[in-house]
């Protein structure tokens, strides 16, 4: 068992579905809104800083999926500046356990991390968001950031 502290997106389903099987598993799990945090550079780097820079985007990002970001064309300091101004272009989750640290939820990586033991595992891919490839157009949107958090327009569910 270990405690889990968790950055999301408050009232994400992808994320309720995340922590979900963290707590099935065993585990703790001690959510944080992503939005509220203080991020800085130094601090998001140590989760991100493993990764290529085009895998620190949330790629359900209504900016990335329209293409108005193109996180492979970006370098580190640029793709840094727009992470910071807006948190909900990061991949989530965040995951934090004692120093240790990770971005999204693969489930094997996560089993082979901290072990998910024997709790059911959904079908698909959990990182990736409920609403299909599609999504519905308001994830991490500037009309959806001005809206108070738990409240998710008109789907109703993010």
């Amino acid at each position: 068992m270990a405690l889990v502290t968790f950055f999301e997106k408050p009232g994400c389903q992808g994320n309720a579905r995340q922590k979900a099987l963290l707590t099935a598993a065993g585990h703790i799990v001690e959510a944080h809104s992503l939005k509220a945090e203080p991020w800085t550079r130094e601090r998001l780097l140590q989760f991100l800083g493993g990764l290529p820079v085009a895998d620190w985007f949330n790629r359900s990002a209504p900016a990335v999926k329209a293409g108005e970001i193109v996180p492979e064309t970006l370098d580190a300091d640029a793709a840094m500046a727009l992470l910071l101004a807006n948190p909900l272009l990061i991949r989530r989750p965040l995951m934090e356990v004692d120093r240790s640290r990770m971005v999204g939820f693969d489930t094997a990586v996560v089993d082979a991390w901290i072990g998910l033991g024997e709790a059911e595992r959904p079908a698909g891919n959990i990182e990736a968001c409920v609403h299909g490839p599609a999504g519905h157009g308001r994830c991490g949107s500037a009309a959806a950031d001005a809206e108070e958090e738990g409240h998710h327009g008109p789907c109703g569910t993010h």
